[in-house]
């Protein structure tokens, strides 16, 4: 990329098998990336997401472009906050592939997720981040998330998980 490209973001419409296949394409790039473990999914596992993506309810995606090309991913769950009574988005992947680093786009994913989770009246917008991605919680903190705690001196929230 020799010359400065516009970075653009869409909305995923999971009933387009194109959009779709981009964004397992993504998930798939992120999931090759030692901050996505290092491993690709498995044909299996792209499989079931361009059968059981179209069917999700609770789930959206955003893609975001450098140009033309495809250059990252969001996507998100929402949720609610028995706290607020109020409508919450998670976002639970987000991945900008390495040759796009350093352009804003996970800004602009961000901006957008805040963007898509205030039309629907949303309390507020999560995500989890391993402790070791500074790069990713400079980016989020730069943007006005931070470290859960209910109460000062409760402890940070932590995210925890059992596998099945």
């Amino acid at each position: 990329m020799s010359d400065k490209k516009s970075v653009s973001i869409t909305l995923v419409d999971y009933q387009d098998l194109q959009q779709l296949s981009l964004l397992i394409e993504q998930l798939s790039a992120y999931a090759v990336d030692d901050m996505g473990g290092g491993q690709d999914l498995s044909a299996e596992v792209k499989q079931r997401l361009l059968q059981d993506l179209p069917q999700q309810k609770q789930n959206f995606s955003f893609l975001a472009w450098v140009g033309n090309e495809c250059a990252g991913l969001a996507n998100c769950l929402w949720g609610y906050s028995t706290f607020a009574a109020m409508p919450l988005v998670n976002i639970h992947d987000l991945a900008v592939q390495k040759e796009f680093r350093g352009l804003g786009i996970s800004t602009a994913l961000l901006q957008a997720v805040e963007d898509h989770a205030q039309t629907k009246k949303c309390c507020k917008v999560t995500l989890e981040v391993l402790g070791n991605n500074h790069i990713a919680k400079a980016s989020y903190k730069k943007f006005g998330f931070k470290a859960y705690e209910l109460t000062q001196g409760a402890g940070k929230a932590e995210f925890w998980q059992k596998y099945l």
